[in-house]
């Protein structure tokens, strides 16, 4: 189910990036880097372990859901880590 999650977010927040691609003043670029590293690193995480082990590729219990909203909790944490050093509206740190 981790696998669904990180997948979904990543491709809802692509699309929304791409759109406002010229002025990203939200830094959604590093939020969907984050999401798609994350997904691809758990689709290689499940495909060695399906082939190695065998079972379920996807599993679809209450821990696997929450360990997905949890690794997506951890992904925005450190995107909005990433906008407050950064901080694209100069918000922070006026010159």
């Amino acid at each position: 189910m981790w696998l669904i999650i990180l997948a979904f977010a990543a491709t809802i927040v692509t699309p929304i990036w791409y759109s406002m691609a010229e002025n990203d003043k939200y830094l959604l670029k590093y939020l969907c880097l984050i999401l798609w590293g994350t997904t691809i690193m758990v689709f290689v995480d499940h495909t060695i372990g399906f082939l190695t082990e065998g079972g379920e590729f996807i599993e679809l219990t209450l821990d696997a859901t929450i360990l997905g909203i949890a690794m997506l909790i951890v992904a925005l944490i450190i995107w909005e880590i990433i906008l407050l050093i950064k901080d694209p509206k100069k918000v922070l740190y006026r010159k």
